[in-house]
């Protein structure tokens, strides 16, 4: 038992150190990455706090990477100091000293799922949010709710609210809506009402439409009009409403699964947040297969030679596997495999396999 500590310690703190490196690392790209996109009218605080927002999203999708670089680290150290070879003469298989990594990966995971994920998805929408109106001055977003959807757009003349009881999967034509016009100074100043609006460049297209204006002083009844087609101006493209509402990393995993039955009661389509569901309820059995990826190859003396020959080899074998992963993904996302199945199979094949060149070096 004491073993099994000392070796989920010194696991633990190798993980740590070379997640500390990752983080540094992507904050100052990032950071280069986010002054080389605004102008001057963006100081350099907002740029900092961007850049704060959007390290945690792009870290979180390397902890694969950052757990099999981990355990290289971890077995090299281990074999140049001897500690395998006297593990391994007390009695100790190179298997039963896995099970402290192991379950460091495996609490590691589940922290990943159950708390960095909330985290992540918070800041990555915050970071959309800002980044979209230090761009435009306004901010175009997304709410889905059981009376139906709401989006809003926004320029500099003004913002725009838009209510429809249903859409298209696409989310380009939009049924039963309505749009309110507000100035820049946060008044309405005309409501729309329309049986259906079609979103194409540039601009809404609405069919049976009648409109209103809101001016003081004017009875807005009266003023109505009736249009059969109507164009309103729109600064919304059909990638910018799906990346609202359709990107499922900006959704916290506990959210995840009523915001998938919105998304269906609302007639769009939620394959992508169904896959990406199954793949982060599977993160930790991945990052589990990731620490036996790095193991198979680096549980050996360092005597035998050929050590960066085996690290190379674990971490072609850790990215093969990683893209293979991301691969069943877009396969999930575009309805060639179940979500469970491109989610499940890549993790379960890779421990599979793993395991098959940890027996065989071990036992075999």
């Amino acid at each position: 038992m004491i073993l099994h500590y000392y070796f989920a310690r010194r696991f633990l703190w190798m993980f740590l150190s070379v997640a500390g490196v990752f983080f540094i690392f992507l904050t100052l790209l990032d950071l280069v990455e986010q002054m080389r996109m605004f102008d001057a009218s963006v100081s350099f605080g907002e740029i900092l706090v961007l850049t704060l927002l959007n390290t945690p999203q792009a870290l979180y999708q390397i902890v694969p990477l950052i757990m099999i670089l981990a355990t290289i680290a971890l077995f090299l150290t281990l074999s140049r100091s001897s500690e395998l070879v006297a593990a391994r003469a007390a009695g100790r298989s190179g298997v039963k000293a896995l099970i402290g990594p192991l379950a460091v990966a495996a609490v590691l995971g589940g922290l990943a799922l159950a708390m960095a994920n909330p985290i992540v998805a918070a800041t990555s929408k915050r970071y959309d949010a800002l980044k979209e109106s230090y761009r435009s001055g306004g901010e175009s977003t997304l709410s889905i709710g059981s009376d139906g959807l709401w989006l809003r757009q926004g320029d500099l003349r003004g913002q725009t609210v838009i209510r429809a009881a249903r859409a298209n999967p696409q989310a380009t034509v939009l049924y039963d809506v309505s749009f309110v016009a507000y100035a820049p100074s946060g008044g309405p100043v005309r409501r729309i009402e329309a049986e259906t609006a079609r979103l194409e460049a540039g601009e809404w297209l609405l069919t049976n439409a009648k409109a209103w204006p809101l001016a003081a002083g004017l009875n807005p009844e009266e003023a109505a009009l009736d249009h059969d087609t109507l164009r309103v101006p729109s600064t919304l493209t059909q990638d910018r409403i799906r990346d609202s509402f359709g990107t499922p990393s900006a959704i916290a995993i506990w959210d995840l699964p009523s915001f998938i039955n919105q998304l269906e009661e609302a007639g769009f389509s939620a394959r992508r947040h169904q896959v990406w569901l199954q793949m982060e309820l599977a993160r930790p059995l991945f990052l589990i297969a990731m620490v036996l990826v790095g193991a198979a190859f680096t549980m050996r003396h360092a005597r035998l030679g050929g050590t960066g020959i085996a690290v190379l080899a674990a971490i072609l074998l850790g990215f093969g596997l990683y893209y293979i992963r991301n691969f069943a993904q877009i396969l999930g996302e575009n309805g060639q495999l179940a979500p469970a199945l491109a989610a499940w199979i890549p993790p379960i094949a890779s421990v599979l396999l793993a395991m098959g060149l940890i027996l065989q070096r071990e036992d075999g």
